[in-house]
């Protein structure tokens, strides 16, 4: 009797922890491949409703991958920079779904270059995406989430956010103006129980990486302490609980998943 009540407790928890976000609507940007892919699919198993961002192109195979976990998936091409289809796609969103309850701020590009050589456009263009376009899909979103006094906010960064990187001047601004961001609305809408967050990745496996030869990969891995660059899965897991009531204390934070190389 004892051992069978032990168990059929544990399998309780269990169930009603996997379905603690069931049902709420998550917006993901940049969710076409790498880490907004793997965060699509990672709420998607936990039975949100996925509003999937990307600017060029997506998979069937990966919006079948999430509506085969008995969700919706709405695939939404455009670009997070230009304001006005960021209020459209909030908009439509919400026309759809009736709510917005968690937003994952992940659209990202790169065009390094040492800032000698820097076109102004390249700048201009790294920054109007990562960082504009956060605030244009956050700005559209929050008239919302105030209204319901709930809401949860992950902008994904970057540790050269914080320690910088050279070539990648653009990309580190952008990347450090995020997490200030971040702390700052985190401030403004603490009150109404929206929580504003942000993550860092540091070397993560995707197809950015993919290029790097293995043995560029090996010495960049002797450089952190758990020894490997991590997975989009590593970053998925974070932004997941960022997102669920386990962090219902968490807010204006910023979270390295870089395996312990910025300390």
């Amino acid at each position: 009797m004892k051992i069978t009540f032990s168990w059929s407790f544990y399998r309780f928890d269990k169930v009603w922890r996997d379905k603690m976000l069931e049902g709420k609507t998550v917006i993901v940007t940049g969710a076409a491949k790498g880490i907004g892919k793997a965060i699509a699919i990672a709420f998607a198993k936990e039975g949100c409703n996925i509003v999937l961002n990307y600017h060029s192109s997506v998979s069937d195979e990966t919006v079948k991958e999430i509506e085969e976990q008995g969700v919706k998936c709405m695939p939404v091409q455009g670009d997070v920079s230009d304001f006005d289809f960021a209020k459209n796609l909030i908009r439509d969103v919400k026309k759809e779904f009736g709510s917005i309850d968690v937003l994952v701020n992940n659209a990202g590009i790169t065009k390094d270059m040492l800032l000698m050589r820097m076109k102004k456009e390249d700048f201009e263009s790294v920054i109007g995406v990562n960082l504009v376009g956060t605030f244009n899909i956050t700005k559209n979103v929050i008239p919302y989430m105030m209204k319901n006094r709930s809401g949860r906010i992950i902008n994904v960064s970057s540790v050269v956010g914080i320690s910088g990187n050279a070539g990648q001047t653009n990309y580190s601004a952008s990347k450090a103006g995020i997490i200030g961001f971040t702390k700052s609305l985190a401030k403004e809408v603490g009150s109404r129980n929206i929580l504003v967050n942000a993550v860092a990745p540091g070397f993560i496996e995707t197809q950015m990486t993919d290029v790097l030869k293995e043995e560029v990969k090996e010495e960049i891995s002797k450089t952190i302490p758990l020894k490997r660059m991590g997975t989009v899965e590593d970053v998925a897991n974070v932004v997941k609980f960022l997102a669920s009531k386990d962090s219902s204390y968490i807010t204006g934070q910023v979270i390295n998943i870089d395996g312990g190389m910025l300390m």
